[in-house]
């Protein structure tokens, strides 16, 4: 009996470590997705629209400073109640993208992006492909977490490498318990 254990905990070892030469382990401590809420597909779109709203010019805009990466990480945990309107508003740009142009948000031109975002603004796009959610409101959350994300404290996930203090010309603060002070000298 004590020589089939040692026999099966031989070939265990033997086909392990076979798996992992090759490299095809699979492991719980493998790379953290990089959405917390956000599909990569949701991500994408929540993305081009912030770029929408806050395009670059000579300054980066909501793309590269993060803003969607602020939103999923927000959604993750404080935002919680937006969830579901989230899920519905990003499935209808997507149906609405598709109805108008035949294609995603994402591959959208910049001018039609724009169009698009302006007629969900005023609540014009086709009422059957928002069901469940307004386009107002939807657009007023969006706009709202964008200028959050955008402008807010850079360790919340948005705002890289404090891109929006920059522009304004903000200097940057410190973060609440890391400031340094200076003590008068003890006698």
């Amino acid at each position: 009996m004590k020589g089939s254990k040692t026999l099966k905990r031989r070939k265990f070892i033997q086909v392990a470590a076979a798996a992992a030469a090759s490299g095809s382990l699979v492991s719980c401590g493998g790379p953290k997705p990089p959405w917390r809420f956000f599909t990569a597909g949701e991500a994408a779109v929540v993305n081009a629209l912030c770029e929408t709203i806050i395009p670059a010019d000579q300054d980066p805009g909501a793309g590269w400073a993060g803003v969607v990466r602020y939103i999923d990480r927000q959604l993750h945990r404080w935002f919680k109640e937006n969830r579901e309107t989230y899920r519905l508003g990003v499935a209808a740009i997507e149906k609405t993208a598709q109805k108008a142009h035949g294609k995603s948000f994402v591959e959208l031109t910049p001018d039609e992006r724009t169009a698009m975002v302006a007629s969900i603004e005023k609540g014009q796009a086709p009422a059957e492909l928002w069901q469940g959610v307004s386009q107002k409101e939807f657009f007023d959350l969006i706009l709202n977490h964008t200028m959050q994300g955008f402008y807010g404290d850079p360790r919340h996930g948005g705002n890289r490498d404090m891109v929006s203090w920059k522009m304004l010309g903000v200097p940057a603060t410190a973060i609440r318990g890391r400031q340094h002070y200076e003590f008068p000298p003890q006698s």
